[in-house]
């Protein structure tokens, strides 16, 4: 994959994986909504698949987290914010809650132990029909989806970003998780008004 990042002449600063657009600074609600949600919850210990320009990870240390890691595929990513081209990373970097590792989020949730974290954040692609990345696709399947549940601890949440509500992802969701959940945030995206979603599995089995 190749990650690049550009500011608009809105003024926006935009990140494009593979040349296709994936999250940008003027509108970040859905962002901040996976973190919040799950914070709401009383997650402490959490893990975001996805750095992005950083929301998800900045609402969780504002909102009380005790410890989030990061999982970035993108090494240049990582580099980004620790040089503070992308404004206030090396601050969230520096912050001695957040672990970032750079590598595939399966991976990196497989080597947690089990039963330790409150919560999973997922936001490593635009959701499983419309995958900017071809191998993401096993981040939506139920095997992975298993590994994330055996990761929670008994109250336990996983929580996916996605472009567009997934009827298959709920059903994988509901096979390891009593609570499943669809919500439709409402956005306005380069004038356009859009939907974005934020779809949740808790209390694992």
């Amino acid at each position: 994959m190749t990650a690049h990042l550009r500011r608009r002449v809105d003024g926006a600063l935009e990140l494009r994986v593979n040349g296709v657009f994936v999250m940008d600074d003027a509108e970040t609600s859905s962002e901040r909504l996976l973190a919040q949600v799950v914070l709401d919850l009383g997650a402490h210990d959490v893990l975001v698949g996805g750095l992005g320009l950083g929301y998800t990870l900045r609402a969780l240390l504002d909102g009380g987290a005790d410890r989030v890691i990061v999982a970035e595929v993108e090494a240049e990513v990582v580099g980004w914010f620790a040089d503070d081209t992308i404004p206030g990373g090396r601050e969230l970097t520096a912050d001695p809650r957040t672990a970032i590792e750079t590598g595939d989020v399966r991976d990196i949730v497989t080597a947690q132990p089990p039963s330790s974290l409150d919560a999973i954040v997922l936001d490593v692609d635009n959701g499983p029909d419309f995958l900017v990345h071809d191998a993401n696709a096993q981040v939506y399947e139920t095997d992975f989806i298993e590994q994330c549940a055996t990761r929670l601890r008994p109250t336990g949440h996983l929580c996916v970003w996605s472009m567009a509500d997934s009827p298959t992802l709920r059903a994988r969701l509901a096979e390891h998780f009593e609570h499943v959940e669809a919500r439709d945030v409402p956005v306005r995206l380069q004038g356009r008004r859009e939907s974005y979603w934020v779809l949740r599995g808790s209390r694992p089995r």
